[in-house]
């Protein structure tokens, strides 16, 4: 994908999000996500927070929080927090069309809007499926690149492929292949990505270190669905 085409994929998972988000009720928002201890609607935020930080805000940011990652995502994650979840979701919309980003990395740009949907997604049950061409950039952009999160090292000496598309990466001795089909049967691949950003497939949240080791030597059927999503950016 070139750069409009990922930017035009950033902007439809946006409004996929959104869209997912639309019905819920008020509580539903302060669900726990895969996402460490974040809320639903602090995840969004962070997603919002992205949307609009270009390369100066955010340097200028990092910088102010003393370089500490934690600090910098909170300052900017409260500050795109609505009051209300109707709120959150009308700031967010009205960022959804921005081309804003802190580097020219913009498939990473694209894996957090996929990934962090994801977090908020699975805990809440919600059919949140990706187009497949954006997930497949990022696939590919995550094992070759160690970016926000550690991808590349994670998936370091395997061979990902996945069941029900053309993705392959990496030239491993061991082989972790995905059957990228979703509990809704509709086959679309999402779980590489995942996998190699750090996220178990049982909904549980963890660091990458404790996903690392089932990757290392032929997966079973059960140990390939406990891989998944993500840290915070």
């Amino acid at each position: 994908m070139d750069k409009n085409q990922i930017w035009d994929a950033i902007h439809a998972e946006r409004h996929r999000l959104l869209d997912a988000l639309a019905p819920l009720d008020d509580a539903a928002w302060q669900t726990p996500t895969l996402c460490n201890d974040w809320s639903v609607a602090q995840v969004l935020a962070h997603l919002t927070a992205a949307a609009n930080v270009g390369q100066g805000a955010w340097l200028l940011s990092i910088v102010l929080a003393g370089f500490n990652p934690a600090l910098h995502n909170e300052r900017r994650l409260r500050r795109h927090l609505g009051a209300t979840p109707a709120e959150s979701l009308a700031i967010l919309r009205a960022s959804a069309e921005k081309t804003v980003a802190p580097s020219k990395d913009y498939a990473a740009m694209l894996g957090e809007v996929i990934v962090h949907g994801q977090d908020i997604a699975r805990p809440l049950g919600l059919e949140l499926e990706p187009e497949p061409a954006g997930v497949y950039e990022v696939a590919r952009f995550f094992s070759e690149r160690d970016f926000a999160v550690n991808s590349k090292t994670l998936v370091r000496g395997l061979t990902l492929e996945a069941d029900d598309s053309s993705f392959k990466a990496g030239a491993g001795t061991a082989r972790a292949r995905q059957t990228a089909r979703s509990r809704h049967g509709n086959g679309r691949t999402t779980r590489l990505p995942r996998s190699a950003a750090g996220r178990r497939g049982d909904g549980t949240r963890t660091a990458p270190a404790l996903v690392a080791p089932p990757l290392h030597g032929q997966p079973d059927a059960a140990s390939s669905r406990h891989l998944m999503p993500f840290r915070k950016f």
